[in-house]
C-alpha cells in the first residue's frame, strides 16, 4: 500500500547561487549573500501558510571555510548581524531558532549569539527554522559516532543492541523529523554533503532560479509538485 500523499512536513533547502547572483550584476559576492538572507525571511514567512512546520537551510558547509579570506570573514559577519536583526521578527512570528553543526571553530561572538537567539525563541511553535552552520554531513556522522562509541566505552551503551534507529538519537537533527523534500537553487544537481544520513527517503526538487531570486511563489511552486508525487519509501505500488 502506498502512502497518501500530503505535503512537506519538512522542507530542507540549498540556498546556492547567491555569489553568482552578484557576480551576474558586475557586484561584489558579498552583496549576493546578503540578497541571500533577505530572501530567508520570505520562505520562513511562507512555510505555516503551506502548513511546512520544519524548514532547514544550509548557510555555511564545512567545506566553504575554503573560500577567500574575505569572503569568510564577510560571511560571518552576515550570520552575527541575522542573527541580531532578525531576532525579533522571529519571535514575534513564533519562529523557533536551531543551529546544527561544529560550532567550535566559530568565533565566540557568533556562538554567543547562536545560543542566545535559541534560548530566546524555545518556546516558539508556529515555525521551526533550524540553520547548518559549518556543517557538513560527513561530519556530523562522524561527530555522531564518536559519542556512541564513547557511551559503549563507558558501558551505557550494548553493542548488540545498535540498530539503524540509534545513530539518529547522536545526530545534530536528533529532536528534528527528517527531511521530505529537500530543494536545491541555481541548477546544480548535487546534494554537497547536507543532511546525508536524513534524507535517505526524502524527494528532491533541483531548480535553475538562483537563491536571491527563488520567491514564496517558486516555493509555493515546489510544494505543489511535491503533493503529486508517489512516495513508496522502498514499497511498491498495490
Amino acid at each position: 500500500m502506498s502512502i497518501p500523499q500530503t505535503g512537506p512536513r519538512h522542507v530542507a533547502i540549498i540556498m546556492d547561487g547567491n555569489g553568482r547572483w552578484a557576480q551576474m550584476r558586475g557586484r561584489p559576492r558579498l552583496l549576493g549573500h546578503r540578497a541571500g538572507a533577505r530572501r530567508v525571511r520570505e520562505i520562513i514567512e511562507a512555510c505555516p501558510d503551506n502548513n511546512v512546520e520544519y524548514v532547514t537551510v544550509f548557510a555555511f558547509s564545512t567545506e566553504n571555510w575554503k573560500r577567500t579570506q574575505t569572503e569568510v570573514a564577510g560571511l560571518m559577519s552576515l550570520f552575527r548581524r541575522y542573527i541580531e536583526s532578525e531576532a525579533q521578527t522571529l519571535l514575534e512570528q513564533g519562529t523557533r531558532v536551531r543551529f546544527i553543526g561544529d560550532r567550535l571553530r566559530l568565533d565566540a561572538k557568533l556562538q554567543k549569539l547562536m545560543n542566545w537567539i535559541e534560548a530566546l525563541t524555545a518556546h516558539n511553535t508556529r515555525c521551526n527554522l533550524t540553520i547548518a552552520l559549518n556543517y557538513g554531513g560527513r561530519d556530523e556522522v562522524a561527530r555522531a559516532t564518536k559519542r556512541l562509541a564513547q557511551d559503549v566505552a563507558d558501558g551505557k551503551l550494548d553493542p548488540a543492541s545498535i540498530t539503524d534507529e540509534t545513530l539518529p538519537r547522536y545526530l545534530d537533527t536528533h529532536v528534528l523529523p527528517d527531511p521530505d523534500l529537500v530543494i536545491r537553487t541555481s541548477g546544480e544537481a548535487r546534494i554537497s554533503n547536507f543532511l546525508l544520513w536524513q534524507s535517505a527517503y526524502a524527494e528532491y526538487e533541483f531548480v535553475d532560479t538562483l537563491w536571491p531570486d527563488f520567491t514564496r511563489a517558486t516555493f509555493e511552486e515546489v510544494l505543489s509538485r511535491f503533493g503529486g508525487r508517489e512516495r513508496r519509501f522502498g514499497g511498491v505500488k498495490t
